[in-house]
Formats: structure tokens, C-alpha cells, sequence
């Protein structure tokens, strides 16, 4: 397995008052830098939107990893947040702790076997209206 950590990982963050949340995140690794996007359902009640779209961006340093998610568009409680945490020796699991100024709570991202597929302008446009 490659240490890279292109690719798609399944994950899941435990949030305060609301549990388990889970998310798909496609990393894209570059000479240390981190980019990426996550899909995940909107777990506010009030929220207009069945699924939150977000982009990654950040870096890594041999098994620690930092990124901040910014969700698009933002709102319903979905803004930015930060994300640290350390990579196994497998770059199978990255394993840590996200924050907001008021809140945080642990993650875990585990490496899918699934291909990444990349979403193209025309399949946005396919999208329903938010």
C-alpha cells in the first residue's frame, strides 16, 4: 500500500449533542500539501440541504496531518473546521481530533478500496438546486 494519502477514505466524526456523523473524503497528496472534497449528510434539523459538500485543504508532515474543511456554501451551523491528526505506518487510518471555537470531538478516516471518481462541471450542473 502506498503512503500516499490520494484517495478515497470513509469516515466518521462524533459531534457533541448530535453522535456519530459519517463522511466520504477524496484526498489528493503533493509534496506535502493536502486538497481534497468531503460529501455528508446535514445533521441539523432546520437544514434545507440532505448533503453538505466541503473542500480539504491543508498538509502533512511525515504521520501528522492538519487540514481545515470549509463547508460550500456555508451555514446551518456549517462553517469551518479544523482538523489534526496522525497517519498509522500503513497510511491506512488517520486517526484525531477536529475543533470549532466552541466544540470538538474526535474523527477517523479509513483508506476505502473503492476508486475515486471526480466530479466534472457537468455532473454539477446535473445537480438539483440548493
Amino acid at each position: 500500500m502506498s503512503t500516499d494519502l490520494s484517495g478515497v477514505w470513509d469516515g466518521t466524526y462524533v459531534q457533541p449533542g448530535t453522535g456519530m456523523v459519517t463522511f466520504t473524503a477524496t484526498l489528493v497528496e503533493a509534496g506535502g500539501a493536502l486538497g481534497g472534497s468531503v460529501t455528508e449528510p446535514c445533521m441539523n434539523p432546520r437544514c434545507p440541504l440532505s448533503t453538505h459538500n466541503a473542500s480539504i485543504a491543508g498538509h502533512r508532515s511525515g504521520s501528522v496531518v492538519s487540514f481545515v474543511k470549509r463547508y460550500e456554501p456555508p451555514g446551518y451551523g456549517y462553517d469551518t473546521v479544523v482538523y489534526e491528526g496522525t497517519v498509522n505506518a500503513s497510511a491506512t487510518e488517520i486517526d484525531g481530533r477536529w475543533r470549532l471555537p466552541r466544540e470538538s470531538g474526535s474523527f477517523l478516516m479509513i483508506r476505502s478500496s473503492r476508486p475515486a471518481q471526480a466530479t466534472t462541471i457537468e455532473d454539477r450542473a446535473k445537480e438539483p438546486a440548493r
